[in-house]
């Protein structure tokens, strides 16, 4: 197990989160409904609602959007959402995976193909690029939950896969099937995690030149600014002096 690793999932970058709360917010509130309504509505009996609920809570989503999100599950004549993943390249040669959760498969397949072509990149079928990673658990902790040395001991006794630390927090992967009971052992000793998930984890990672760099910020920030989007995985990473850079 490594404790530290120069791979960074700058698909998180978090000031693109902050900018975009009540964006995040929408599509919490959209995963909620399709998990409850895939699974029963409550938490403690439905791991995927579970797992959304509680990336709604460390984001701070109000309770009461929580419970309405819930609700509207249970609703007739509630939208009907379906899982649509999309495959592509971006700018450099950049394999990017695209998750989404759509009520009109027509307008999400325009808008991703849309932002792929005026951003550089092109979108391919699905599985082209999906052999170059591993399905798996992402448990992601602030940097004041511990230095290196305890996040990493805990993760080896929860029994995570890999720990990768660096300034600005803690990355803990497992496998896809112990994801739930690997954040609950981990929770015990660290706290609350910022976000626990399943992510697309690269098999080898693309640096960006910073000629390219640019243009793939703008495709992936294209790509989450669609309202069905709601996650976007990559396997490239940016130097910080790149990313200063291009802002």
């Amino acid at each position: 197990m490594a404790g530290h690793s120069k791979f960074k999932n700058i698909m998180h970058r978090k000031g693109a989160q902050d900018k975009k709360r009540s964006a995040q917010f929408s599509k919490l509130s959209r995963e909620i409904t399709v998990a409850a309504k895939m699974g029963a509505p409550d938490p403690d009996m439905n791991p995927r609602l579970r797992l959304a609920v509680n990336n709604a809570k460390a984001l701070s989503m109000p309770k009461d959007n929580i419970a309405r999100a819930i609700e509207k599950a249970a609703a007739a004549g509630g939208e009907d959402y379906e899982e649509v993943r999309y495959e592509g390249y971006g700018p450099g040669g950049v394999a990017l995976i695209v998750e989404a959760l759509t009520d009109n498969r027509n307008r999400t397949a325009t808008n991703v193909r849309t932002a792929f072509a005026k951003n550089g990149g092109n979108l391919g079928a699905t599985g082209a690029v999906s052999h170059g990673f591993e399905r798996k658990g992402l448990i992601e902790y602030p940097a004041s939950a511990g230095d290196e040395e305890k996040v990493l001991e805990a993760a080896i006794e929860a029994g995570a896969d890999d720990v990768e630390s660096g300034e600005e927090g803690h990355t803990v992967w497992t496998d896809m099937e112990a994801l739930h009971e690997v954040a609950s052992a981990l929770e015990k000793v660290l706290g609350e995690p910022e976000s626990v998930k399943l992510a697309w984890k690269p098999n080898l990672t693309v640096e960006v030149p910073e000629g390219d760099a640019a243009t793939l910020m703008k495709l992936v920030d294209a790509l989450e600014d669609d309202d069905d989007v709601q996650t976007v995985w990559g396997n490239y990473t940016v130097s910080d002096e790149v990313m200063e850079k291009i802002g």
